[in-house]
């Protein structure tokens, strides 16, 4: 693989670099989309509505043009495999260590890149129309749900979403998607309590193997990235697409 010259898009080992970007800009999806490939631009075809088009175009488009400056190749040349789940990946050819995993709340997107390891990220803009009472008793753990039940007010609804990112993260990172049951498992949720994988079953060993941390994506919104093995490092920047030479 070819290696980025520019030190932001060098991802040391240890490392985990987080991504913000927004998918609100009609110009950001018309230039885009021009990144995208022929599959790409037929999936983006089949939303029904216009927004939902608009983020994807956009989100498809940062993410080409991030690898691409990570594995220092033009955003078009980025071939994806992907997973019986539809997870892109890289292709085989690129013969690369990175790693990534996109997520998008509304307008906001986030991505997440590490090497040699699995990672998962997920962003949730904080709604109020959400039921924090019977939610989590079909997807949280007994322990989530005590611990969710001592809040009261807008703690509640962070204390929720909270819980919902870091789960969404971990299931992501593992990727065993709906085969792992979110209940199999524990996370920190309480406003301002670091964000932690506090119990993983039948397995309680698997816990000590994966990291997680929040990400602060600003007020009204929760975020979180799990990675295998430790966190030395924990880089968040915003991301601005480009729009020349493409």
């Amino acid at each position: 693989m070819n290696a980025s010259s520019d030190p932001r898009f060098v991802v040391r080992d240890g490392a985990v670099h987080v991504w913000r970007a927004g998918l609100g800009s009609a110009d950001d999806a018309r230039n885009l989309e021009t990144l995208l490939s022929t599959d790409e631009v037929i999936r983006a075809d089949r939303f029904r509505f216009p927004e939902h088009r608009r983020r994807f175009v956009i989100a498809r488009g940062c993410l080409r043009q991030l690898l691409g400056a990570y594995m220092g190749i033009a955003p078009r040349d980025v071939a994806f495999t992907y997973s019986e789940a539809s997870k892109p990946a890289l292709a085989e050819k690129h013969q690369s260590g990175l790693r990534f995993n996109v997520s998008h709340s509304g307008d906001i997107a986030a991505f997440a890149f590490v090497t040699n390891r699995d990672i998962g990220v997920d962003v949730e803009l904080i709604r109020h129309d959400v039921d924090v009472e019977q939610i989590p008793q079909r997807f949280f753990s007994s322990a989530e749900q005590e611990s969710l039940n001592r809040l009261q007010g807008e703690e509640k609804f962070t204390g929720f979403f909270n819980c919902w990112t870091r789960k969404e993260a971990y299931v992501k990172a593992v990727g065993s998607g709906l085969s792992l049951p979110l209940r199999d498992f524990d996370v920190s949720l309480l406003p301002g309590e670091p964000a932690k994988l506090l119990a993983t079953r039948p397995d309680a060993a698997v816990a000590e193997r994966w990291s997680m941390a929040s990400l602060d994506f600003g007020e009204g919104c929760a975020a979180a990235v799990v990675v295998e093995g430790p966190i030395h490092e924990l880089l968040t920047r915003h991301f601005t697409p480009s729009h020349a030479n493409l």
